[in-house]
């Protein structure tokens, strides 16, 4: 026996959108990419602690390879945004 009140909502209920997290931004990973590049830059070309000093070329490549990365996914993010918007646009 079923009971008619536990019974799955229709299909219009069903659909509705999950909210969405920080993580699901699509600028979330360039902005990420880009803070952590600011601090490797800091460490590779500004920073004068002795310590740090045998440290520098790993600083140095990982504040580009962090750079370019930045750059690739706020690419993609820009034209996930634009598409996300053309989708919502009215015809």
């Amino acid at each position: 026996m079923s009971d008619p009140e536990r019974n799955e909502p229709p299909e219009a209920e069903q659909d509705e959108e999950a909210p969405r997290n920080p993580f699901d931004n699509p600028l979330f990973l360039p902005v990420l990419l880009f803070g952590l590049s600011l601090w490797f830059g800091y460490d590779g070309w500004l920073n004068q602690d002795p310590k740090m000093l045998e440290h520098l070329t790993f600083n140095r490549v990982g504040f580009v390879l962090l750079i370019v990365g930045g750059v690739w996914s706020a690419v993609r993010a820009r034209k996930e945004m634009r598409a996300a918007a053309q989708a919502k646009e009215p015809e």
